[in-house]
């Protein structure tokens, strides 16, 4: 799957240097630790909830809800991987916001896009890139939830197969099985019958 940079988030609770509030959090080393261990993986946060709940507004404030949550337990944080366990707290946020109000499929999915690598395409260029980015937003978008979960993480925000099952909460044999089904689903989505084909035959080894 292609490669695309995800929208920059800046937290409201951030302070203009990037610092966070102190009166959340009891010292200044911890505080510390928070911005090098967690600033950093909001962006990605941001695009995960963006493609979970298939609205950028509402995004927003679930990462903002997960900001706070992540500061106020982080003196308990004990994990190995700082970027799955904020994703676990965003994601939780996800499906929590969801849960009260299901806002459907976004009309605004260009926010939510990454940029192409090159900084310089053609006109041309452009207007492809345009549609096979939305094309792809939409074929993830409408995917099946574990499915769509498994492929942004993996494929778009490049967690590991471990730190997948530390954010969804289900085995790495899980996590493998919905990945190859949800690109499944997007290759015949978005590819040629006869690739599609293909790409089966030689899965199954015929």
């Amino acid at each position: 799957m292609k490669k695309i940079a995800p929208r920059l988030f800046t937290p409201r609770l951030a302070a203009s240097d990037g610092s966070a509030p102190g009166s959340l959090l009891p010292g200044a080393d911890q505080s510390s630790r928070f911005r090098q261990s967690i600033v950093p993986h909001l962006d990605g946060a941001y695009n995960l909830a963006c493609y979970l709940t298939r609205d950028p507004v509402l995004s927003e404030d679930i990462v903002q809800d997960a900001f706070v949550r992540a500061f106020r337990a982080f003196e308990q944080f004990r994990g190995a991987s700082p970027r799955a366990w904020l994703f676990a707290i965003v994601r939780n946020c996800c499906w929590t916001a969801q849960s009260v109000n299901d806002s459907g499929i976004s009309t605004e999915t260009g926010a939510i896009l990454r940029e192409p690598v090159d900084p310089s395409p053609t006109p041309e260029e452009e207007i492809i890139r345009k549609t096979e980015i939305n094309r792809l937003t939409a074929a993830i978008e409408a995917m099946p939830d574990p499915f769509r979960e498994a492929v942004v993480l993996r494929d778009i925000e490049d967690l590991s197969y471990a730190e997948i099952a530390e954010v969804t909460g289900v085995p790495v044999g899980t996590v493998m099985s919905r990945l190859s089904r949800g690109r499944s689903i997007l290759a015949k989505e978005l590819l040629p019958p006869a690739r599609v084909e293909n790409n089966e035959s030689r899965s199954t080894g015929q």
